[in-house]
């Protein structure tokens, strides 16, 4: 098989732990029942029209925190932030991704972003010194699974579809990727994860203990 050259990550729930498992943290510290907070931002009209909007840029965190708070019956103050306490970065990705991009190959940070302040996900983590193209949705007013967005993200890589792969926790955002040829590995399990990219990249990615 030809061996991809661009390599395409998702940073929530793939360079993190599991964002299911943060909410469902948040839902026990909040008092709420289990899956509350999913359910509001997904399945919930209202909520998911504001969780697009959030992504997209087209409302502030701190609208999206106090209008969410309002339908889970909580005070939204810093909501987002309270959410992400438990969301940690997923270190056997990130060192993968590093040794990835050590020999060669092109790494790309494509986010949908939940907003930047005041509480923003990506703060410490200088993504423009760690990886080759940083695409976070709201600077573009759109959001996964857009397919513009992946277009703009190949662009920013400086590579055809068919030289890269992309990694995201969220089965509906890996369709468009695809249909542009894209290679696409549904994040579950960082092993697993790691291991499908070794096959797609043609290099081990872990070290030997």
């Amino acid at each position: 098989m030809n061996h991809r050259t661009g390599l395409i990550l998702d940073f929530g729930g793939v360079l993190t732990t599991s964002v299911p498992a943060c909410a469902a943290a948040f839902d026990r510290r909040a008092g709420l029942p289990e899956g509350t907070f999913l359910s509001v931002i997904a399945k919930n009209p209202e909520g998911a029209a504001l969780w697009a909007d959030l992504e997209r840029g087209a409302i502030t965190q701190t609208e999206w925190n106090e209008r969410t708070g309002a339908l889970l019956g909580i005070d939204g103050t810093d909501l987002l932030g309270t959410v992400l306490e438990d969301l940690h970065l997923e270190p056997r990705l990130i060192a993968a991704a590093q040794v990835a991009r050590a020999a060669g190959i092109k790494v790309g940070i494509f986010s949908n972003s939940i907003g930047l302040e005041p509480c923003d996900p990506y703060l410490g983590h200088d993504l423009a010194a760690h990886y080759d193209a940083v695409l976070i949705s709201e600077h573009y007013r759109a959001r996964k699974p857009d397919p513009v967005l992946y277009r703009t993200m190949l662009g920013l890589m400086d590579l055809p579809g068919e030289a890269c792969v992309f990694v995201d926790d969220t089965a509906r955002n890996l369709p468009p990727a695809r249909e542009l040829g894209i290679a696409t590995v549904l994040a579950r399990d960082p092993g697993d994860t790691i291991a499908q990219l070794e096959t797609h990249l043609g290099l081990r990615l872990t070290h030997e203990v």
